[in-house]
């Protein structure tokens, strides 16, 4: 099951290693979380991923109505499939309602990116993770931190794999390609900017603050945002719908391959996403991310992360000493290695 594009990036090695092993019939289901053709569609072609063979088209509504409506929907595909396994991706509301659906169904459960936590429960992935990880029978984990924290939550440990970062094995695989769609007549050093949770952007006192701070950077670095299209609501309703200076370019939603392309040749990247700071741990681009806590303490511990909160004063402070080359030099953490897709597809096929 997916259904946002977070989860496309993470499925795609996956579906490979599995069809690989000829020991696996796939059955795809989106849950049509994420319809704009660049949040969705252009990713399943980018990323090789096969047309689902169910497309829910749940579409958007509150947290309640959402994961209400996926998981009135997706029960009956359940139902009449009967998978002896169903894997879900990350934390967003698609992997909690298959998850809650196959619970209910008594049909195993594997969770790929499982034991990630903020211990932030005002984040509403928070809370899908921590369920979601509850009921999974199978909890594949990126980084040790994931283990730690299933093991205090009383997860049995044979429920637990510790496999690796598989958002990292699509990055790898796509880098090469993803020069191809470099933004043209770029400069030397700019900053990459990415803004989409609610508690940031439906703030639109600070969110009209956050520009003025992004106008005030790009005197001395351009500014590169692409723009969620939550974000870009909220924009126009606080009146800030168009770049007011030259050094500050709002653009329109990034494929994956155009954002990588950004990402890797990046001065900074300044953002409030989970993904972005593993891809930029893994790249070794230096990221600010605008949050007080984060799920992936990997990327701060032995990574290239640095979270800002969002204190604006502290997002200027940090780019002037990047500019002045003092940059935080990271490392990528174990079993980031491009072979995470292949650890699971070997466990789902010895234990299922």
């Amino acid at each position: 099951m997916v259904g946002a594009r977070p989860n496309f990036m993470k499925a795609a090695p996956v579906m490979r290693a599995l069809a690989e092993s000829g020991q696996a019939q796939q059955l795809l289901v989106h849950s049509g979380q994420h319809y704009d053709f660049n949040m969705s569609d252009v990713f399943f072609q980018e990323l090789g991923i096969p047309a689902p063979d169910f497309n829910l088209q749940a579409g958007s509504g509150s947290h309640a109505q959402q994961t209400a409506e996926i998981m009135k929907l997706f029960e009956p595909v359940v139902l009449e499939q009967r998978p002896d396994l169903v894997l879900v991706y990350g934390d967003v509301n698609s992997t909690l309602a298959a998850a809650l659906v196959c619970a209910k169904l008594l049909v195993p459960i594997g969770h790929v990116e499982a034991g990630l936590r903020s211990f932030d429960r005002t984040m509403p992935e928070e809370v899908n993770r921590i369920l979601t990880d509850q009921v999974s029978d199978f909890l594949f984990t990126p980084s040790r931190d994931g283990d730690q924290n299933l093991a205090h939550e009383g997860v049995a440990p044979e429920k637990v794999h510790l496999v690796g970062n598989v958002m990292i094995d699509t990055l790898i695989r796509m880098l090469p390609k993803s020069q191809e769609h470099a933004m043209r007549d770029l400069p030397e050093r700019f900053a990459v900017v990415t803004l989409h949770r609610p508690s940031n952007v439906d703030d639109l006192a600070w969110l009209g603050a956050m520009i003025q701070t992004l106008e005030e950077v790009s005197h001395n670095l351009q500014v590169l945002f692409p723009i969620h299209p939550r974000t870009r609501q909220r924009l126009v309703e606080a009146g800030l719908g168009n770049g007011r200076d030259n050094g500050l370019r709002l653009l329109k939603p990034l494929s994956y391959l155009e954002f990588l392309a950004l990402e890797s040749r990046a001065t900074v990247v300044i953002t409030d996403s989970g993904g972005i700071q593993e891809e930029t741990t893994y790249l070794r681009v230096p990221c600010l991310t605008v949050r007080e806590n984060t799920e992936r303490p990997a990327t701060v511990e032995a990574g290239t992360n640095v979270l800002v909160g969002r204190s604006l004063d502290r997002i200027r402070s940090e780019i002037a000493r990047i500019l002045a080359g003092n940059t935080k030099q990271g490392q990528v953490p174990p079993l980031w290695d491009g072979c995470a897709a292949r650890r699971i597809a070997e466990i789902i096929t010895t234990r299922c």
